[in-house]
């Protein structure tokens, strides 16, 4: 069954030629249209990296066992 990273990696060229295409049918210059189908790739990576990082099961449970965390967030606060 296909991943989440596997969309995206399928996403990539098509936001690119898609949108790239789209915009030059519709009247926009080439030079023009590619940075928009660019902006468009991009975005679709950025989503990828930072909104839904790839964290593997092992990274997330070191961190959840670290003196002064807890499941449910940070714990032992400073009082300064």
């Amino acid at each position: 069954m296909a991943g989440y990273y596997d969309y995206v990696l399928g996403l990539i060229p098509v936001a690119l030629i898609g949108v790239t295409a789209f915009l030059n049918l519709v009247g926009l210059s080439l030079l023009s249209a590619l940075p928009a189908g660019a902006v468009a790739a991009a975005t679709v990576m950025a989503h990828a990296i930072f909104v839904r990082a790839p964290v593997s099961a092992a990274g997330a449970r070191a961190g959840a066992s670290r003196p002064g965390r807890r499941e449910d967030g940070p714990g032992g606060r400073s009082s300064v």
